[in-house]
């Protein structure tokens, strides 16, 4: 059903999109997002439009509606196939209709068919969807409004994928947001210029703010929320429809629990040695594409490098490790994962430095196949971080891959550049049992990477339980899936239904119990059974996109009841009103007076930038001439730009950056912590190699007086850049203590003066 989508115009005439209008409410860390799109037939003929565009991969789509001059017509989901004949029977009989699909391969591509407008008629079509904000390492909450929508790289058997630019874009955006929360709202930063926040109450807990004029489309909308005392559990109860059927979803209460583990101090103070990491890292063409748009931007392979650098001199002695570079084909570094140690460290540090985007398209599938084929090492538990721009359009398979795989490894994903698909890189950390991080624009990548590094070497958490206790005359049912995961700090979400009544002044309790290196754990939370007022069913929603999701991924794991599993995931479609793979959304205007006349002229439309363009192969015998045909003109397309690109890189060379004085001193630092006392070294410290062996103390050999230096170096000019050196620093820190130098005071006072620094021997943890 996926048709060629694409700017498509025969004299360049306007098309019909002229306007984005987004209105974001946020309670606390659910957002509900209303987008109006303005259409304007400035054809002389009827129009149907086709309009792709990317929404968060666990949006609940729970509104779609066209309003056509002063009627408005309020679309009902049915079954997808239902609703698709529905749509041609009224655009052929000259009727307006209008058809939202969610994409079968990915959850996060919706396609939106507007059908039989009138020469010079005006519609506008609004779409509601109802989203969870993730957690940020700095403890923010991110909403993320996608503009962009990059090419999805598909395997050789699934189809065709090209991308094509769309030029300057003829429509504007326009998007204000209200922020409402029991905690007091701190502050409201974008990636993008904002008006001014005005806080609406003196207790700042409601503020609004509106994007400023002039968005240029280039990058999606990135919106951080920041509240006082972020880490305070807490529990949403939402009142059912009384209307809905006994028994159902839709009719009783639900709770939304939100609780952020912390962890017993004393159990946190040392990180786990044992382990395998394996690194998974993107190197299809799209990787050679600039981490932003401003001066001095890496390339994305080039960031990804530098973050290599950074995690292989952070990991533990003793633990095992291997790097797979991944585009067409893939190749790791070693045969298996090898011991880190000084000799493999270098090893793959020279690999590393070599590496570059080379490797074609972006098949992700076969690599994780052949990794989760490779045996462990016993004691030492497998945790995969997975580098991609995530293009891919076989989502849903590789989601099922790692989620099967999910009792032997963990999986980290960090998505890289504007347009990563949120389905891709959220559904590998939530299947696998990880963390999700996006890196986009100005973002560093380091930091990001190392807060998963932490989290992977986090004490695992087992046995973990969760208990109610409910009034004798309330039950629970838990929707959400089993907690398997839990990190220091991070946001767990648990969802349930409430059966029977209570009073209004009724309270509950969740308890959640875990062990943490052997030690039993409990966190607690106590909340009221009264319903919330005015949360417009966003939690109900919420809830059945989660059931919806867990059924859909049963299906496609083969299970025995297919017929019964889809039939409830249509009926939880229809009845919560959100969208889903086998449903669509359908809206047609059967109060017209007079059909539309005149023979239909189609537009294709794209959002900025790229945009996919996916043919699925025609069951007619002409469908392979075709195809044929197409990889032909294809091939000579990208050979032809592969030699621009060449062209551009001999031609223009630009002058290189200069290095990160960071990045080099951690380059230099051995696998063991320690750091040798030479000219390179000195030359981080803006000092010469005799400068620093003057002034060494007597006590000291040169190693050791190199590895103190470097920390007091790390501690006093980059503390600003802790989250990237910290594991850096803690090996330095275990070296210099296994050396048995006793007491170092005086040598820290005269790195010190040598470096123009104040630091605390105590502060350096030695």
């Amino acid at each position: 059903r996926m048709e060629i989508c694409g700017l498509v115009t025969e004299k360049k005439e306007p098309v019909p999109l002229k306007s984005i209008s987004v209105e974001v409410l946020v309670q606390d860390h659910v957002a509900t997002v209303s987008s109006t799109l303005q259409y304007v037939n400035e054809e002389e003929r009827p129009l149907e439009a086709l309009f792709v565009f990317p929404l968060p991969a666990d949006a609940a789509v729970c509104h779609f509606s066209a309003k056509i001059g002063e009627q408005e017509i309020v679309a009902e989901v049915q079954d997808r196939e239902t609703a698709r004949d529905q749509y041609d029977d009224a655009v052929s009989s000259g009727q307006q209709a209008f058809l939202l699909e969610e994409s079968t391969e990915s959850p996060d591509v919706f396609r939106l068919s507007v059908g039989c407008l009138s020469a010079g008629q005006n519609a506008a079509v609004t779409i509601i969807y109802v989203t969870e904000l993730a957690v940020q390492a700095d403890h923010s909450l991110r909403f993320c409004l996608p503009a962009v929508l990059n090419p999805r790289y598909t395997p050789a058997a699934a189809g065709i994928v090209s991308e094509i630019s769309s030029g300057a874009v003829p429509y504007t955006l326009t998007l204000s947001v209200h922020v409402s929360s029991p905690k007091s709202i701190s502050k409201l930063e974008s990636n993008c210029t904002l008006g001014p926040l005005v806080f609406l109450h003196s207790d700042h807990t409601q503020a609004t703010v509106n994007l400023s004029p002039g968005h240029m489309f280039d990058k999606d909308v990135e919106l951080f929320v920041y509240y006082q005392d972020t880490h305070q559990p807490s529990a949403i109860v939402e009142a059912g429809v009384a209307t809905a059927p006994p028994g159902s979803l839709m009719r009783d209460p639900v709770v939304m629990i939100s609780l952020y583990p912390e962890f017993p101090e004393e159990l946190m103070k040392s990180l786990a040695t044992q382990g395998e990491f394996v690194f998974v890292i993107d190197r299809s063409g799209s990787m050679r594409d600039m981490m932003s748009q401003g001066k001095g931007a890496q390339m994305r392979i080039e960031s990804a490098k530098d973050t290599l650098l950074l995690v292989l001199k952070s990991l533990p002695m003793g633990c095992y490790f291997n790097i797979y570079g991944f585009g067409s084909n893939f190749e790791s570094f070693f045969p298996q994962s090898v011991e880190y140690n000084q000799d493999t460290m270098d090893q793959a540090l020279k690999r590393v430095k070599e590496m570059q985007a080379d490797m074609g398209g972006t098949e992700i599938l076969q690599p994780l196949k052949h990794i989760y084929s490779q045996p462990c090492y016993p004691d030492h538990p497998r945790q995969l971080f997975v580098f991609t721009d995530g293009e891919v359009v076989d989502t849903k398979e590789v989601l099922d891959l790692v989620k099967s795989h999910a009792h032997s490894h963990r999986c980290f994903s960090l998505g890289i550049g504007e347009g990563a698909s949120a389905a891709l890189i959220t559904g590998m950390a939530r299947e696998g049992s990880g963390h999700a991080q996006f890196i986009t624009d100005t973002d560093r990548m380091q930091p990001k990477v190392m807060q998963s590094l932490r989290f992977a070497l986090q004490p695992a958490v087992l046995n973990i339980s969760v208990d109610w206790t409910l009034p004798d005359e309330v039950t629970v049912d838990t929707l959400s899936p089993p907690i398997n995961v839990l990190f220091q700090g991070q946001r767990t979400l648990i969802y349930a239904q409430l059966k029977g009544e209570s009073s209004g002044g009724s309270e509950g309790t969740v308890t959640v119990k875990y062990s943490l290196k052997d030690q039993p754990v409990t966190n607690q939370l106590h909340f009221c059974l009264k319903p919330t007022e005015e949360t417009k069913l966003s939690i109900h929603r919420l809830v059945a996109r989660t059931l919806i999701r867990s059924l859909e991924q049963k299906e496609r794991s083969g299970a025995a009841d297919v017929e019964g599993i889809r039939s409830r995931i249509v009926e939880l479609s229809v009845q919560a009103g959100v969208s889903s793979v086998h449903t669509a959304f359908i809206a047609v205007n059967k109060d017209s007076r007079q059909t539309v006349k005149g023979p239909l002229l189609q537009r294709r439309i794209l959002t900025h930038c790229q945009m996919i363009w996916c043919h699925k192969c025609s069951r007619s015998q002409n469908s392979h001439c075709f195809i044929a045909i197409y990889l032909i003109l294809l091939l000579i397309y990208i050979d032809f730009y592969l030699f621009l690109y060449v062209c551009v890189c001999v031609c223009s060379a630009a002058p290189e950056l200069q290095k990160d004085p960071l990045l080099q001193l951690v380059s230099l630092q051995k696998a063991s912590g320690c750091w040798d006392l030479d000219a390179t070294l000195a030359d981080v410290f803006g000092e010469t190699e005799d400068e620093l062996t003057n002034q060494k103390p007597a006590q000291v050999d040169g190693s050791v007086w190199a590895t103190l230096l470097a920390l007091i170096w790390l501690y006093g000019c980059k503390i600003e850049q802790q989250v990237e050196w910290q594991f850096v620093a803690m090996k330095a820190a275990s070296w210099i203590g296994s050396q048995k130098v006793g007491d170092l005071s005086q040598c820290v006072c005269v790195g010190n003066v040598l470096l123009g620094c104040q630091v605390t021997k105590e502060t350096l943890g030695i």
